[in-house]
């Protein structure tokens, strides 16, 4: 239950367009792991305006976790940000 505890530390906002490969790819890596996330379709344009305020370009998969922006599926970095040991 431990892990638990470090899921919910996290405010993790994942931002993916639906014909993405590593969108999906990082999905089933945050389910894997058992990581919540607030999902957001990169597809629509007031989510795209969103994302690019955060992170200054239109590249997905997007995860900002508690402020952090990762853009691409960097598994390394984005375990470094969960606590995930692998």
């Amino acid at each position: 239950m431990e892990q638990n505890k470090i899921e919910q530390k996290h405010k993790v906002i994942v931002y993916t367009t639906p014909t993405c490969p590593y969108c999906v790819t990082l999905k089933a890596f945050l389910d894997e792991h058992q990581i919540p996330y607030e999902h957001k379709d990169a597809s629509d344009p007031q989510v795209q305006q969103e994302m690019f305020v955060k992170c200054q370009c239109f590249s997905v998969p997007v995860i900002d976790i508690d402020g952090k922006i990762i853009v691409g599926f960097n598994r390394q970095e984005i375990c470094t940000a969960l606590d995930i040991k692998e």
